[in-house]
């Protein structure tokens, strides 16, 4: 017969463990991706260049990040599961191009890549283990392709104004799915397009309608800064 303290023990295995998988449970990724040329262009950042050197002219992954429908989303879900670059070494020159840092001081992209896995990955792990994870945000950005669905549309990185609607219709014409824009302002404080929001599925394979978008707006017109 089992004594009180061994059942205690095991419920409490339990418990932790129920607590651990309701924190892992989200309905659908943001993936998003950001355009360095409004990352440097504004008051809010410093911007850095890599210690690989310049980016491409190309807007580059911020990150997959498990949501709620509600909103709200889970965070830091396993303190036990570190990022560990040696998981994703066959990956490391792709992310360097397609996820490079701009943070101060300059970077490899290592610190960036630790904190969107350890802040978001971590909370889909039962479906994306970290290469995979990696891997399939870089396959999303293939995808996506945003500054050609955007360049096809006449709608150019070269520091003018286009409409907003413009932009989110060349996103949608493209990929099939109405994608949320957060504008920054530039030191002259024009609104500009920073960053790019789509929603995909728990399997992190299909890109869906979003079952809800982030709060804040960006004004009518939209400056596409050079960089």
């Amino acid at each position: 017969m089992e004594s009180k303290e061994s059942i205690f023990v095991k419920l409490l295995l339990i418990l932790h463990l129920s607590v651990l998988c309701v924190s892992q449970d989200f309905d659908f990724y943001y993936f998003v991706q950001q355009w360095p040329g409004s990352y440097c262009d504004t008051t809010q950042n410093s911007c850095c260049y890599p210690t690989t050197g310049k980016p491409a002219a190309d807007f580059g992954i911020h990150g997959l990040w498990p949501n709620y429908k509600d909103g709200s989303y889970p965070s830091n879900c396993d303190s036990n599961n570190r990022f560990q670059p040696s998981q994703i070494s066959d990956l490391t020159s792709s992310l360097q191009r397609n996820w490079p840092t701009l943070a101060c001081p300059s970077g490899n992209g290592v610190q960036f890549w630790t904190h969107e896995w350890e802040k978001h990955g971590t909370c889909s792990q039962s479906v994306l283990k970290q290469h995979d994870y990696f891997e399939t945000a870089l396959d999303l950005k293939q995808r996506a392709n945003l500054l050609q669905a955007l360049t096809n549309a006449g709608i150019q990185p070269d520091g003018g104004f286009y409409s907003l609607s413009s932009i989110k219709g060349a996103i949608k014409n493209a990929i099939g799915y109405t994608p949320y824009i957060e504008c920054n302002v530039d030191t002259s404080r024009n609104n500009q397009l920073y960053q790019v929001y789509l929603c995909v599925d728990t399997s992190g394979s299909n890109f869906i309608e979003c079952p809800v978008f982030p709060r804040g707006k960006c004004g009518s017109q939209v400056e596409f800064p050079t960089f």
